[in-house]
C-alpha cells in the first residue's frame, strides 16, 4: 500500500534546511520508521542530494547500536569519509536504545556542521530527559501519534475525505474566528457514522487502519501491546513489578473520561500511592495515556485538583479491556467518543485544554482557549432534534460568558444563542 500522508511531514520538511536536530517522538508503530523513509526519499528527490549522502540507521539492530556506541565519530566518518563540504543527512531510528545518546549526539552535532541529524524514539522519557538535556538549543522535539481521524480517512473514498475537510474547516473557523457557517451539509452521514465508530473502536495505529479484517486488527493490536508494554516500557524503563503495572493499566483502561480518584486506585490496585503516581507518569511519557486537568477560577465551588484520564489510542485501550463490540452493544460508547474528541483537541495543539466541573456536579467535557477566549465543548453522541444544550453547558456559559461554544452530536447541525454566546451544534467527527 502506498504511503499515507502524515501531517507532521509538512512540518518536518520546513525545518530540513536548519541545523537543529529533529527528534520525532511517539508510540511504537505509530509510523515513525515509515515517516523517516518518506523523508529520505523526499530529501533525495527534492534537495538534489546524492543517495549515499542520506544515511538511514535503525538502532533496533543490536550490531548498529554496538558500533555507534563504541565510537560515534568513527561511525559517522565511515559514511562521510572526511567530506565536510557536501550536505549529509543522518536518520537514526529508535534512538532511545543508545545509552548516553544525548552526549554522543551533541559531540556529533558540534563536530559535523554539514550534517543534519534526524532521530526517532518511542519514549519521551528518553528523548526529553537523558537525551535532550545535552542538546538545549540544538534540538526540535516533535510528536508523531497514531492517525488522527483525517489521516484515517485518507484510506477511505476520496469524496468522504473531501467532504470531511470542507465541513471540518467550517467548525474550526467557528472555533477560532467565530465565523458562522453559511450552509451545513448532512450528506454521507451514514458513512461518517460507520467510519467514526470503527475509528473509535480500533483506533489509529497505521497497520490497524490499513487492514480491513477485524481479526487481523485485533492481532496487530495484541502484538503492539506485547512489544510496546513488555519490551519498550517494562524492560527499557526497568519496571520491577510488571504484574502491578499491567493491573493498574487495566484498571485505568476501564475508567477513561473519569476523574481520577487516587485513593480508590490505590485500594483497587493493591499498590502504594508513590508507586501509582510513578506508573501514571510512565504511562504518560510513553504515550499510552494522558491526564487532563480541570479549569477553575472559583476555589470554593469548582474542582481544581484531580485530573481526568484519557488513552492516546482507543484500539489499545479496547484490547486491554478485551472489548471490541460494535457501538450498539457497548455501555462505554459515550466514553469512547469523548476519548476520541480529546485526542483530536490534544493533537490539534490548542493552547489550553481542560475540563470543567463544580463540586455540585455541573460539568462541561472540554474547555479550550483561543487567544483570551474560553470555548466550552460538550460531547453528546445522540440524535438531536433541536438546538437545546444541556443544563451544565448553559451554567458555564452564564458564568463565564464565552463568545461562542460548541456541542458535538451524532450528525446534527444547528445554531442557537445563549445570551450573547453563539453556540454551534456540529457532527462530532468534524472537530
Amino acid at each position: 500500500m502506498q504511503y499515507i500522508h502524515r501531517k507532521l511531514s509538512d512540518e518536518l520538511i520546513k525545518w530540513l534546511g536548519r541545523r537543529e536536530i529533529l527528534a520525532i517522538r511517539g508510540p511504537r508503530q505509530s509510523g515513525k520508521t515509515t515517516l523517516l523513509e518518506y523523508l529520505s526519499s523526499y530529501i533525495k528527490e527534492s534537495k538534489n542530494t546524492l543517495p549515499e549522502n542520506v544515511v538511514y540507521i535503525s538502532f533496533e539492530d543490536r550490531k548498529e547500536v554496538d558500533n555507534f556506541s563504541k565510537d560515534p565519530k568513527s561511525f559517522t566518518d565511515a559514511y562521510i569519509n572526511g567530506d565536510f563540504q557536501k550536505r549529509y543527512y543522518f536518520l537514526f531510528d529508535e534512538f532511545q536504545y543508545i545509552k548516553n545518546g544525548g552526549q554522543k549526539l551533541k559531540l556529533l552535532y558540534d563536530t559535523y556542521k554539514n550534517v543534519k541529524f534526524i532521530i526517532t524514539g518511542s519514549s519521551s522519557l528518553e528523548l526529553t530527559g537523558s537525551t535532550a538535556k545535552y542538546l538545549v538549543g540544538r534540538i526540535f522535539l516533535l510528536n508523531l501519534y497514531q492517525f488522527d481521524f483525517e489521516e484515517y480517512l485518507y484510506t477511505k473514498p476520496k469524496n468522504i475525505l473531501n467532504h470531511y475537510r470542507k465541513n471540518s474547516s467550517l467548525v474550526l473557523d467557528f472555533i477560532f474566528n467565530g465565523k458562522k457557517a453559511e450552509e451545513f451539509s448532512s450528506i454521507f452521514t451514514e458513512d461518517f457514522i460507520k467510519f467514526y465508530e470503527e475509528y473509535c473502536i480500533f483506533g489509529g495505529y497505521p497497520e490497524v487502519v490499513k487492514t480491513g479484517s477485524t481479526q487481523t486488527k485485533k492481532i496487530i493490536l495484541e502484538n503492539i501491546y506485547n512489544t510496546y508494554i513488555d519490551r519498550d516500557i517494562i524492560i527499557l524503563l526497568r519496571i520491577e513489578d510488571d504484574f502491578d503495572f499491567k493491573n493498574i493499566l487495566t484498571i485505568l483502561a476501564n475508567q477513561i473520561g473519569n476523574i481520577i480518584n487516587y485513593q480508590s486506585l490505590v485500594r483497587d490496585s493493591l499498590t502504594y500511592y508513590k508507586k501509582l503516581k510513578h506508573y501514571l507518569s510512565i504511562l504518560e511519557e510513553t504515550f499510552i495515556m494522558r491526564r487532563l486537568g480541570p479549569y477553575y477560577t472559583n476555589i470554593s465551588s469548582e474542582i481544581r485538583k484531580n485530573p481526568k484520564l484519557y488513552f492516546i489510542d482507543n484500539g489499545l485501550r479496547n484490547l486491554i479491556i478485551e472489548n471490541f463490540n460494535e457501538f450498539s452493544l457497548r455501555k462505554d460508547k459515550g466514553s469512547l467518543v469523548e476519548n476520541t474528541v480529546f485526542l483530536q483537541l490534544f493533537k490539534n495543539k490548542f493552547t489550553l485544554v481542560r475540563y470543567w466541573r463544580t463540586i455540585h456536579g455541573a460539568e462541561v467535557d472540554f474547555v479550550i482557549k483561543i487567544g483570551e477566549n474560553l470555548i466550552p465543548i460538550e460531547v453528546k453522541y445522540t440524535n438531536f432534534t433541536s438546538t437545546k444544550p444541556g443544563r451544565s453547558f448553559i451554567n458555564f456559559v452564564k458564568k463565564y460568558k464565552p463568545p461562542r461554544g460548541l456541542v458535538l452530536t451524532k450528525g446534527f447541525w444547528g445554531e442557537t444563542k445563549i445570551n450573547k454566546t453563539d453556540v454551534l451544534f456540529a457532527p462530532v467527527w468534524f472537530i
